[in-house]
């Protein structure tokens, strides 16, 4: 994986700018794509693997939901494979899920390099094509959704929660991080302004910003904070709450 390798996907006019897809351009360039363009990303991936730590039981399945390059799946296996020898668990697995075959094949590649960086830990994850919306799950101690869920045609967001919620034993943990938006109009627009500030000083131009805000128009739908926990609640979630906030970028931990 080149993670050097600098996103400038919009750099130029595009004309018609055609509906964002996780196509090899895009897979190209991601590494890059996400760490300036999402406040707090790495922060979000590390911390999930701290919460995997907390919540993921022995001869249980963890699940990557829209895992891409499998950052978070990554992150869980290390954070778990950091663990003193007395606190390890046995017989664990990590499923990664997406249905972009070029994001795949590129995390397929991404796994190997880590592994043979890290060549005690013992490989615990699994890749899946699929849509997130057919995936089973079965017998999950941690499932995160991490930027996923807004891609999800949103007549279909309440099925896969409710399907989360049924494969998940008691007390495991769902992490969902999202884009969201503000019921309040002049501050939903606050947070934009601030968002596309922040990926300003990431190098983005004002014409990157604006085509790529086209692109994912329809593609990437947000909902608001009260809009998710009124889901998650819905759907037999006890406990929840927003453990990371950065604009209009939030992280929220579910338990079951």
């Amino acid at each position: 994986m080149n993670t050097s390798k600098r996103d400038a996907l919009f750099a130029n006019p595009l004309g018609a700018v055609e509906p964002f897809q996780f196509n090899q351009s895009v897979v190209d360039v991601f590494p890059d794509m996400l760490k300036r363009s999402i406040p707090g990303y790495e922060t979000i991936i590390a911390q999930s693997g701290l919460l995997a730590t907390r919540y993921a039981k022995a001869d249980t399945q963890l699940y990557d939901l829209g895992c891409s390059l499998g950052a978070t799946a990554i992150s869980m296996e290390a954070a778990l494979g950091q663990l003193p020898a007395e606190q390890r668990l046995d017989n664990f697995r990590i499923v990664g899920v997406d249905n972009s075959t070029a994001m795949l094949t590129e995390c397929e590649r991404v796994l190997e390099q880590f592994y043979r960086s890290n060549s005690s830990l013992q490989r615990h994850i699994d890749l899946q094509l699929e849509s997130v919306e057919d995936t089973k799950i079965e017998n999950a101690s941690v499932v995160a959704l991490n930027f996923t869920l807004q891609f999800v045609p949103e007549p279909s967001r309440n099925a896969l929660m409710a399907r989360i919620y049924s494969g998940m034993r008691t007390g495991g943990v769902l992490i969902l991080s999202e884009k969201i938006a503000f019921p309040d109009a002049r501050v939903n627009e606050q947070h934009i302004e601030m968002y596309h500030a922040f990926k300003s000083a990431n190098g983005y131009s004002d014409l990157e910003i604006a085509q790529k805000r086209t692109a994912l128009e329809n593609v990437l739908v947000p909902e608001t904070l009260d809009q998710h926990q009124a889901r998650l609640q819905n759907n037999g979630f006890t406990q929840t709450s927003v453990w990371f906030q950065c604009f209009n970028f939030a992280s929220m931990i579910a338990i079951k």
